[in-house]
């Protein structure tokens, strides 16, 4: 019993460092990628590559909450954890719904 408590602890281990390597590629994708905000003649340019930069950031968060989400969720179902795999559905859901917060609000005010 003991051996398997430390074989789920190792399992669990390894699929956090593997999350947390593929969360930092994520935050660096989009901290490389992002717009710069540079003050230019139009003051709705700036404001515009300002608007880019946070929703940038704010999409890198999403990703990060998707990811949470599904580990969350396989997790559960190894487990067999009913509250925990609700937990793991809401957080997929809301990290949906963070990463393409840009694209609703637009969806949302036509523009």
């Amino acid at each position: 019993m003991k051996e398997k408590k430390k074989m789920n602890k190792k399992i669990i281990y390894k699929i956090l460092k593997r999350l947390g390597l593929i969360v930092g590629y994520i935050i660096a994708l989009f901290v490389a990628q992002s717009a710069q905000v540079f003050a230019t003649d139009d003051p709705l340019g700036v404001i515009n590559n300002l608007s880019t930069f946070i929703f940038g950031i704010i999409r890198a968060i999403g990703m990060i909450l998707l990811g949470w989400g599904i580990v969350q969720i396989g997790l559960a179902l190894k487990s067999h954890d009913p509250s925990q795999r609700a937990n793991g559905f809401m957080t997929l859901a809301g990290g949906v719904i963070i990463t393409f917060a840009k694209e609703i609000l637009n969806l949302i005010t036509g523009g």
